[in-house]
């Protein structure tokens, strides 16, 4: 054979592979455009196991949901269901919900997280800003580095709490596109949207404040109603102000 000449059995091959390769579709770009691909698949939600992937999860308090039953303890679950909460200064705790099992959930979705691999990466509108704060590329890596935050941090009910570590992943998600998570949204979503695990959960969060409702209106009159109404109206306006208004003073 000269020097410099293909075979003609090579130059078939490539052309047998060109033509096939031209009517193959796109694997890899599908996969790309596909945004379900790379997020791995999520198990059923278990109350009985206490599983609540990617979830939201809220249960009452002891003695502060008696007066104000819409105030209670949240938590943030990992891919495989297990809850995390902001339950201590300094204490995250892990497969060990505080203050009983969950009442309410809330489940949300992934592909409404900005997870970028980059700074190029990103698919929220914040970018730079967005990096700054600290990204994650999984849901689970998000939550592990905001345990890791509030690991340094003394809780406070007004000022610290279980709510500030559900707002600080999801800042760190930029979830819905948002950056302005705080412990106001975060309570409304899961208050406004958020399903009940069972009837027996609903007797759970009211039947304490009904009770003390009425052993108070019975012990005390109708001025206590105006007292506890006032006292709701002050935690209320205390948390919007104080997260709005006085943002330094917020964790």
């Amino acid at each position: 054979m000269s020097r410099g000449r293909v075979p003609f059995m090579d130059l078939k091959r490539a052309y047998d592979v060109e033509q096939a390769c031209s009517i193959m579709p796109n694997t890899f770009q599908d996969d790309d455009d596909d945004d379900g691909d790379d997020l791995w698949p999520l198990g059923e939600i278990d109350p009985k196991k206490l599983k609540f992937p990617c979830c939201i999860v809220w249960t009452p308090l002891p003695v502060v949901s008696w007066l104000a039953p819409f105030i209670g303890h949240v938590g943030l679950c990992r891919e495989d269901g297990v809850i995390l909460d902001f339950a201590g200064s300094n204490f995250i705790s892990v497969d060990d919900f505080a203050f009983g099992p969950p009442a309410r959930y809330l489940q949300l979705d992934r592909k409404q997280c900005c997870m970028p691999p980059n700074l190029g990466g990103h698919t929220c509108k914040y970018g730079y800003k967005h990096t700054e704060f600290g990204t994650s590329v999984t849901w689970d890596d998000a939550l592990s580095a905001s345990a890791r935050s509030c690991e340094h941090k003394t809780y406070n009910l007004f000022t610290c709490n279980c709510h500030s570590f559900v707002a600080n992943c999801l800042n760190r998600l930029c979830y819905g596109g948002s950056m302005e998570w705080k412990m106001v949204n975060v309570a409304v979503l899961i208050l406004t949207r958020g399903k009940w695990v069972s009837a027996s959960s609903v007797v759970r969060s009211f039947l304490p404040c009904a009770v003390v409702t009425c052993l108070g209106v019975l012990l005390v009159g109708w001025p206590f109603l105006i007292g506890l109404f006032s006292f709701s109206m002050l935690l209320v306006a205390w948390f919007i102000i104080a997260t709005y208004c006085f943002k330094n003073i917020m964790s």
